[in-house]
């Protein structure tokens, strides 16, 4: 018997045993899951022609569809949305997308949101450590949300990608051992994907110095496909593009764009089953935010139109080879928001050359093959119903994409007339978690606080960058401490420092309430040295720390803690709330290219 005839046979004989046995309130809820689409012009993401039909929806799957003129009723108390007019068609994903700071709204919700209000119903995060999947993953599940599945980066050592972040963020590796037990750790965290960085030439605007060597990206996409993970790379020139497909890499998440695609690029990319995720929206000279290139020097904005015409080139070159072109933005980055810019990356993939059709293949099926997800991104009779309700035929005018009426994600309303959203949609709420007093002694020889929270470094990015060392010594007059050494970077206001976050990746805050402040020993040598708390909503707290050679112990009062301006923007200091602290900051400073030490012990509140 067909699966979904034995679902369907199970839901009734489940409701009529609720019914006889008096609990039909608890019936009427379960019959609430149920939503009858009618009418509408289906644009199922298989290929075939949209047609006219409705769509019925169960327990968050597609349970039957019914072509014009068959009959489809609707099960008791179901939902029905009469749809005559408007395309029915999968929810959209997007494979590229950091849910950072640097574009606004930073508040996770209103991303959430922002999504979900474009059709976006799946799209891939970037920018998290592995530490924070879990808490994130319970977050998300609080809410009404895009299905988010999280990447775990690897980069060679202090290269894009690892010029920012510390091991604990993004792993280095540089020989195929190195790759191997990078992936065999990540794995332990249950990514949802692995992203490589295989091209260090970036946006044409520094060299290619942190490439992943052939031998090494093929030893991490076979170890990677070993623990059920794909692989996806940052690559930005042909000849690394080359590279990524010879080692098997599933989807090259970036525009090759330094010269136009060649015969040997196809082949390769054919042969290994390469995806191919342009990202023109990041890449687009004007910006989808609006922003243009106010400031840009004119050779650096003709260099950028030059790569964006090679972009588009090279996708529609690649596309008409048959090489899967999918979905995603790199949205999150400067001038690149959430959820429009995937709206516009398939107006983007139009004007490279691919029909309206095609592009939402590209954003749908293609997407959901790439990602490994075979629940989704069609409307077929058992799929996850992850639906978008537009106005007009985008099949023929794409920009019909933005007419959103109603957006489904696992069969429950999240956009349009009469949605109900959790209270956590409007605001962060995520509930503050009292700490013990004792943050860390170092104790412990695992890279852990006395928290079970895990210590991160963090120095100034770029490809110039601070060389820092953190690691627990034994003190002298008895028990560790955490020493951190560092040769400064050459540019100024250069810094190394280390993060002890009070809650599980730097997710939930933590309430520090009951306490008046933070206590500490420290001592160092050279440089400056700060005390920083950092908050929900990227609001920092600062204090300066006096400290020498010999070993002294501090009390920092909150009062004393003095707010700073949003990260990146403008606007009011941060008033201290102590209710929503999230990570607790180390750091020194000192002149440029010169070298710094400090050590801390016996973090805590009082």
């Amino acid at each position: 018997m067909n699966r979904h005839k034995r679902d369907d046979r199970r839901l009734a004989l489940l409701t009529a045993l609720l019914l006889s046995s008096g609990l039909a309130s608890v019936a009427a809820t379960a019959a609430d899951t149920a939503v009858l689409i009618r009418d509408a012009m289906v644009f199922d993401g298989t290929g075939r022609e949209a047609y006219p039909a409705s769509v019925l929806v169960t327990d968050g799957r597609i349970a039957a569809i019914a072509a014009a003129g068959e009959r489809l009723d609707a099960p008791a108390g179901a939902r029905v949305v009469q749809a005559r007019g408007q395309a029915l068609l999968p929810g959209l994903f997007d494979l590229h997308t950091h849910w950072t700071p640097n574009a606004r709204p930073a508040e996770l919700p209103q991303i959430a949101n922002l999504y979900m209000a474009a059709g976006v119903t799946t799209v891939s995060d970037f920018h998290e450590p592995p530490e924070a999947y879990a808490p994130r993953r319970a977050w998300l599940a609080e809410i009404a949300a895009p299905d988010v599945k999280f990447a775990a980066r690897m980069s060679t050592p202090l290269g894009h990608g690892a010029d920012w972040g510390d091991e604990n963020t993004t792993r280095w590796v540089n020989s195929p051992e190195a790759a191997r037990a990078g992936v065999r750790a990540v794995a332990a965290y249950k990514p949802d994907f692995i992203k490589g960085f295989t091209d260090g030439w970036r946006y044409s605007n520094a060299a290619d110095n942190s490439s992943m060597d052939e031998e090494t990206l093929t030893a991490l996409v076979d170890e990677a496909h070993a623990h059920g993970l794909k692989v996806f790379t940052h690559t930005v020139m042909v000849k690394r593009g080359k590279t990524a497909a010879r080692a098997g890499v599933d989807v090259i998440a970036h525009s090759v764009q330094d010269v136009p695609a060649d015969a040997e690029l196809v082949q390769l990319m054919r042969e290994h089953g390469t995806a191919y995720a342009p990202s023109l929206a990041v890449y687009l000279p004007e910006r989808v935010d609006g922003s243009g290139v106010a400031g840009t020097r004119p050779e650096v904005l003709a260099q950028r139109r030059r790569n964006f015409a090679t972009a588009l080139h090279n996708v529609k070159l690649l596309h008409d080879a048959g090489i899967p072109v999918v979905v995603g933005t790199d949205a999150g980055m400067t001038g690149t928001p959430h959820g429009a810019s995937t709206l516009r990356e398939l107006e983007l993939l139009v004007d490279a050359g691919l029909t309206p059709a095609e592009a939402l293949l590209a954003g749908t099926a293609n997407s959901a093959a790439a990602l490994g997800v075979a629940d989704r991104g069609t409307i077929e009779v058992g799929k996850r119903a992850d639906l978008l309700l537009v106005k007009g035929r985008p099949w023929d005018r794409i920009a019909d994409i933005r007419n959103t009426q109603r957006v489904y994600v696992a069969g429950r309303q999240v956009h349009g007339k009469g949605t109900r959203l959790p209270a956590g949609n409007r605001a962060l709420s995520l509930p503050a978690r009292p700490v013990p007093a004792r943050v860390d002694d170092f104790e412990r020889d695992d890279g852990r606080t006395a928290l079970d929270t895990l210590r991160i470094d963090e120095a100034d990015g770029g490809n110039d960058r601070t060389v820092q060392v953190s690691t627990v010594v034994a003190r002298d007059d008895g028990g560790n401490a955490l020493s951190v050494q560092a040769k400064l970077s050459t540019k100024p206001n250069a810094y190394a420092a280390a993060i002890l976050p009070l809650t599980r990746g730097s997710v939930a805050p933590a309430d520090l309430r009951g306490y008046r402040g933070i206590r500490f020993d420290v001592r160092g040598g050279a440089g400056t040295l700060r005390l920083e708390a950092r908050a929900l909503g990227d609001r920092r707290f600062l204090a300066p720390i006096e400290a020498g050679r010999a070993w002294r112990t501090v009390e920092i009062p909150f009062t004393a803690l003095q707010g700073q301006p949003p990260y990146r923007a403008q606007g009011p200091v941060a008033e201290w709330k102590g209710d929503d602290v999230q990570q607790l900051v180390f750091s020194g400073g000192g002149e440029a290219g010169g070298t710094i030490w400090f050590e801390i012990d016996n973090v805590g509140f009082y």
